[in-house]
């Protein structure tokens, strides 16, 4: 067996021999992603991230993956609500929701994580099967129902969290607390997050919490937000927040959302959240039927989001950033959203289906244009 620096050395020129090393590691990941595929969705979640802990874990593997993954280049930073991010390319929430899994999304050259949904006391969320592939589409239906361990737990791993990733804190409620309470829910996790999260995300958009779509409605949104930006005014640093929003909202409704981010003074808008539309789906009727009620990601609501984001984007005259999220597999999409008015994206389904690289070809991408 090769010593550490050895064995570490012998990867290193493995991988910098290949001509193209994205196209290596996408083809790679082509090659196992029926394996993968074949396990149930969450533990093929487990596994593939106990698989890259592992890795990261072995003297100097950290190192050597973030130097082939990461793409480090001025041309791709950018600044957003005062934070100056090393990448516009982040990890939307979902993945990782109880911050467990920071240093190996820092190792997967993501500009920004955002952790969660986290809600005050730890839930199971909704009976198990709850997520399902759609192959033939690049989508995930998931009903999680906001599983998490809680806000306590979550904080206790922020304070181990690694340096120089910036990480935001997407808050909700859980599903036991009625609506006319969800406000001390909100508070209560941006009090024990503040101090280890660099931006929040009010989640109020998630169809997997029966009700919580209703916070979207201009007055609940409207004192929820106003009471979050009181609460931000009693610290000496003022983290950004953000509204998560969902694609199905109408243009109306959109404006309220325009009218509200600028009258409650919060930094911006992430869009979109998950979709509860089936509309245009290539896996057939019936698989989609079984699969039964959540939230659709992934390509299929690429173009919503998009069209969320331009719409946004015109009626406020630019006046607030936006985070583009929805459907992206490839730079092109990623440039479609920044193109309709987004400042940063985020991935998730894309990730999953595209496999690890794709932080990488993103930036690159970019970079190209």
């Amino acid at each position: 067996m090769l010593p550490g620096g050895d064995r570490a050395f012998a990867i290193h020129s493995f991988f910098h021999s290949q001509p193209e090393e994205s196209h290596y590691f996408r083809a790679m990941y082509k090659t196992l992603k029926p394996l993968i595929f074949k396990l149930q969705p969450e533990k093929a979640h487990e596994w593939t991230m106990a698989l890259l802990t592992f890795a990261c874990a072995i003297p100097g593997m950290g190192a050597l993956l973030r130097s082939f993954f990461a793409v480090r280049s001025k041309e791709l930073e950018v600044e957003v609500a005062g934070l100056m991010f090393p990448n516009p390319v982040g990890l939307a929430a979902g993945f990782d929701k109880d911050a467990r899994w920071l240093k190996q999304m820092r190792v997967l050259g993501f500009g920004f994580v955002e952790i969660g949904t986290v809600t005050p006391l730890p839930q199971d969320g909704n009976p198990k099967p709850r997520l399902f592939r759609l192959p033939a589409d690049k989508g995930i239906i998931n009903r999680m129902g906001f599983n998490n361990s809680g806000m306590v737990a979550a904080a206790a791993r922020l304070r181990q969290r690694p340096s120089g990733l910036i990480v935001g804190g997407n808050i909700g409620k859980n599903k036991i607390t009625p609506n006319e309470q969800a406000e001390s829910d909100y508070i209560q996790c941006f009090n024990a997050l503040y101090d280890y999260v660099d931006y929040f995300v009010v989640n109020v958009s998630s169809p997997n919490t029966p009700g919580l779509r209703e916070l979207q409605e201009k007055e609940p949104l409207q004192r929820l937000l106003e009471t979050l930006m009181a609460e931000r005014s009693k610290r000496s640093i003022a983290r950004p927040i953000f509204l998560k929003i969902a694609p199905d909202l109408t243009d109306e409704q959109l404006d309220d959302i325009v009218e509200l981010v600028q009258a409650a003074g919060i930094a911006g808008v992430i869009a979109t959240n998950t979709t509860i539309s089936r509309e245009g789906l290539s896996t057939p009727a019936e698989e989609v039927e079984q699969m039964g009620a959540g939230g659709l990601s992934g390509a299929p609501v690429r173009a919503r989001s998009t069209e969320v984001i331009r719409y946004l984007h015109e009626q406020s005259k630019g006046a607030f950033p936006i985070i583009g999220v929805g459907g992206i597999c490839g730079p092109e999409d990623a440039q479609e959203k920044l193109d309709a008015g987004a400042s940063l994206v985020q991935v998730y389904s894309g990730l999953i289906h595209e496999g690890p690289a794709l932080v990488k070809r993103i930036n690159e991408g970019l970079i190209a244009r």
